[in-house]
């Protein structure tokens, strides 16, 4: 029985499936004995006893929370802490001056409207008008550069983001298998293994897998001298398939399979001269060239042949006393130039983590092609003995997470949260929709499943990082634009409300009327609209940034005293110069 995970795991082959007894702590590709929802079956047969349904199954859980309330993003976080400022500055302002005219005995009803048009008028009362301007800009100058924008505030969490998690398989590598080369016994590339490879791949009639599909596509060779006669299908119990081909001059039984079980129906092994040796003298070096392979993240068949003389039909029991020709390697190739789309997002402050379901000795080579440290790797087994403590604490020092499960990314993404990180996440399976979720920011790509775009903040029109690189600029670029007027409109506010508040003190008049503060901020806030399409210097771009409310804080007081200078400066004119009254 094969199974295909890929809406679970992210693999694209074909899991194995049969009754056994694995660890209850076995990671969610390693349960070769369960079937889940929302996978199907590539081929054989099976009766199964149903255990779990609906919520409670593995696709049901991820449905479940994706269900949830998102946790707040950084930049809503940010947007909460200024209003908190607002409001401290706001009640001690209106509060103050409201009781020292109360005492200096002015009629109590126009010293509350006068606090309270100050109330107003210390208020930005265009900030969300500005933060959609900015933001829609924003968005319209991201989709030229193929990003989507779904949820407009996530331009500014984008900007921010120091963190980017993402899968290994179609993100930072093609996604697809692709015929690397063939081995003869010394290790060289051989064109008589490939030759009876394809050949073997071409007749096959089984259930369609990526690694026949490379070798049909790959290798073509003039097969017209051949003709099939036979064929015994693969299946998980001898992990090999043969084909029985008529040659000019004999018939041949070609098989190929997984490496070990082809040693063992083998009992020599052709030289790269034509002659053979005995398989004992040469297995150890099969097997050391077979981990070699894994080790560099391939995935490697062998191919092995029989003379059969004038046999028409074979069986399983003909897999014998065969003779080992080499291995067929295949592999998932890294796109072109994502070391050095890395090394840019590396440049602009954004670190890569791989999340990843396959082997950990295939992610460690993935992420040693494309410049990341591949000794700082955690699997999921270790991950699911640590605390969500323990894992906060290590979180930052890990670049690579191998044989995770769906509801270990979402963990793995709350704890960069919880480390102080603001966190982007592209993903574009089922499996991927809890990690979106609670990210800062969701990235999926068009071809995702719909569960996945749903989830996600922003759609990528090209599954490529390097898409990313300009809409991250883009990103900062909107939030040094929205940060601009946030630092004139609450210094100048804060300033001309400064003014008027110690004005009032000592004059017998109020210095203006409550409807004048307004129209005097509505008349500023107007062409700070313009912000939008502001550039931006290039030393704002190149690291992420957050809302700083100390700074804030800060730019607030200095700039909106010394402005008050100029206005008290104004005042006395006024009033000793001008003797207005």
């Amino acid at each position: 029985l094969f199974v295909d995970e890929a809406t679970l795991t992210g693999e694209t082959y074909p899991a194995e499936k049969s009754a056994s007894v694995v660890s209850a702590t076995a990671s969610l590709n390693q349960r070769t004995n369960s079937l889940f929802m929302g996978t199907h079956v590539v081929s054989g047969h099976a009766t199964v006893v149903i255990v779990q349904i609906g919520k409670d199954t593995e696709f049901g859980r991820i449905a479940g929370h994706v269900m949830l309330r998102q946790p707040e993003t950084e930049f809503e976080r940010g947007v909460r802490r200024f209003g908190y400022l607002l409001l401290e500055v706001t009640l001690l302002l209106v509060f103050a001056i409201f009781a020292i005219n109360v005492y200096l005995h002015r009629p109590v009803l126009d010293s509350f409207l006068f606090s309270m048009a100050l109330a107003v008028g210390l208020t930005p009362q265009l900030l969300p008008a500005i933060i959609s301007v900015n933001l829609s800009h924003g968005a319209k100058r991201m989709a030229q550069q193929k990003v989507i924008v779904k949820r407009l505030h996530s331009i500014e969490n984008f900007g921010a983001m120091n963190v980017l998690c993402s899968d290994k398989t179609g993100t930072l590598t093609e996604g697809t298998m692709r015929f690397r080369v063939a081995l003869n016994l010394e290790g060289t590339a051989s064109e008589r293994v490939l030759f009876h490879g394809a050949l073997n791949a071409t007749y096959e009639t089984g259930f369609i897998n990526p690694l026949d599909e490379a070798i049909r596509t790959q290798c073509v060779r003039d097969l017209s001298a051949y003709r099939k006669l036979d064929e015994v299908p693969y299946d998980f119990l001898r992990k090999r398939l043969s084909i029985l081909a008529a040659t000019p001059s004999t018939h041949l039984l070609i098989t190929k399979g997984a490496v070990e079980p082809m040693l063992t129906v083998c009992t020599s092994a052709e030289l790269p001269d034509g002659s053979t040796v005995a398989m004992e003298s040469r297995i150890e070096q099969i097997r050391q060239q077979f981990q070699d392979m894994n080790r560099q993240g391939l995935r490697t068949l062998g191919l092995a042949i029989r003379d059969m003389g004038e046999t028409a039909h074979i069986g399983k029991e003909q897999e014998a006393e065969m003779t080992f020709l080499g291995l067929l390697v295949f592999a998932d190739p890294v796109k072109p130039n994502m070391a050095q789309t890395i090394a840019s997002l590396r440049q602009l402050g954004v670190s890569l983590k791989i999340i990843t379901g396959d082997h950990h000795l295939v992610a460690a080579h993935v992420s040693q092609q494309v410049g990341m440290d591949h000794q700082r790797l955690l699997t999921g087994p270790d991950l699911r003995l640590m605390t969500d403590e323990a894992l906060s604490q290590r979180v930052n020092d890990i670049d690579v997470f191998a044989e995770v499960e769906p509801n270990q990314k979402d963990r793995i993404i709350l704890a960069l949260k919880r480390s102080g990180n603001v966190v982007g996440y592209i993903g574009d399976g089922i499996n991927d929709a809890p990690a979106l979720h609670s990210a800062d920011v969701g990235i999926s790509v068009e071809s995702a499943v719909d569960v996945a775009k749903d989830a996600a903040d922003i759609v990528l029109l090209e599954k490529n990082l390097s898409v990313l690189i300009q809409g991250v600029r883009e990103g900062r670029t909107t939030f040094s634009n929205t940060l601009k007027y946030v630092f004139m409109a609450t210094s100048a506010n804060f300033g001309n409300m400064f003014s008027m508040a110690g004005a009032s003190l000592f004059l017998s008049f109020l210095p203006l009327l409550p409807k004048q503060i307004l129209l005097t901020n509505l008349l500023t806030d107007i062409p700070e609209m313009t912000i939008a399409t502001d550039s931006v210097d290039p030393e704002l771009i190149d690291r992420p940034r957050r809302w700083d409310i100390a700074f804030i804080r800060k730019f607030m007081l200095t700039f909106g005293l010394v402005s008050s200078v100029f206005d008290y400066l104004t005042f006395g004119a006024l009033l000793w110069i001008l003797d207005a009254s």
